[in-house]
């Protein structure tokens, strides 16, 4: 499959001139900076932040098994969802295609830069219909968001339906593999360079639990990865990020150690709550939390919340009606919350 980065484009971006600064066209080390107009004291949070983050998808690309130049690595997955709607949806024109239900970002985005988003509903189970969703594509489709595992449903979509997607849109097909870690045999990353209107999002806010830096990743062919980084602002992450990102991606280890506790948890968690009389059911999942479905979403989130203890009420959103979605804390906090349930029998 070949595809035309340039006519899926819009043409402002096609022909816009990026921001350049010096350490854009400098590589190595200086004796001196005087380029940016920095303070010269305070070191080292008085300089700019290394806008390529070279050491940083440099790591993040030993860690993927994934070449640099096909590394974007923005402020939280937000960061590229909104950049590819800026690169490649014409405002008041263009539009997207998404499942429903689903994050709730990709409409925020498309709202935000006045993009249509066409909206096919998953099945009662969550599952995904992919003829449905190619027959929602319109002339003006510039992408198609997938999230999988889901949210909030927590189900990994199956890999068929999306590869039938793949190969079968000319536009961008865009895959948020945010809770991949939970089921690593299920991401498209290992097959990214087959499909180069593929990009795939990930993120190191959950396994990682680096949520608080805001460090996001988008996979794509070099093409598309040039086009972010060309509108992307030049210094998007700080010094901080990417120094602590380095850090603490040092330990694989330590991600692969919590992943395994939090899916014992997990199992832990789903059997308890089938127990209980005002569980209808418990989703299948593929994440680090469960959708739940009760008889009374808002009372028992009132109940939890003057117990001091925080999920999220779904219950208003499209298929899950009735539906708290739990995530799995540490086994300390999972207690808690049993804890507070058992006082609800």
């Amino acid at each position: 499959m070949s595809l035309d980065i340039n006519k899926l484009l819009r043409e402002n971006i096609r022909t816009l001139k990026p921001y350049s600064s010096a350490r854009d066209e400098f590589s190595g080390e200086a004796v001196a900076f005087l380029d940016a107009n920095e303070n010269p004291y305070n070191s080292p949070w008085n300089r700019y932040p290394d806008p390529r983050q070279v050491k940083l998808k440099t790591r993040v690309g030993e860690i993927k098994n994934i070449p640099v130049q096909n590394i974007f690595l923005g402020n939280g997955s937000d960061e590229p969802i909104d950049l590819l709607f800026r690169a490649f949806c014409e405002p008041g024109k263009d539009n997207i295609v998404s499942i429903n239900p689903t994050y709730g970002m990709y409409r925020v985005a498309a709202d935000t830069n006045n993009v249509t988003v066409n909206l096919v509903p998953l099945s009662v189970d969550f599952e995904l219909d992919a003829d449905a969703l190619l027959a929602a594509v319109t002339p003006d489709t510039k992408i198609i968001f997938l999230c999988s595992p889901n949210n909030p449903s927590g189900n990994a979509l199956k890999n068929s339906d999306m590869l039938r997607i793949i190969e079968k849109f000319g536009g961008l097909v865009v895959i948020d593999e945010a809770y991949i870690d939970f089921c690593p045999e299920k991401s498209f990353l290992p097959v990214l360079g087959q499909f180069p209107n593929l990009v795939i999002l990930q993120t190191f806010s959950k396994a990682w639990g680096m949520a608080g830096l805001r460090l996001g990743m988008a996979f794509a062919k070099e093409q598309i990865i040039e086009v972010l980084s060309r509108i992307k602002y030049p210094y998007n992450l700080s010094i901080l990020t990417q120094q602590k990102g380095i850090e603490l991606l040092a330990d694989e280890q330590q991600k692969l150690d919590w992943v395994t506790i939090i899916l014992k948890e997990r199992e832990k968690m789903i059997e308890k709550l089938k127990k209980y009389p005002f569980v209808v059911k418990v989703y299948p999942t593929d994440a680090n939390f469960v959708l739940v479905k009760t008889h009374d979403p808002r009372g028992i989130y009132q109940y939890l919340v003057e117990e001091k203890i925080i999920v999220r009420d779904r219950s208003s959103i499209s298929f899950c009606e009735g539906c708290l979605r739990i995530s799995i804390g540490s086994p300390e906090e999972n207690a808690i919350l049993i804890e507070a349930l058992d006082g609800l029998i």
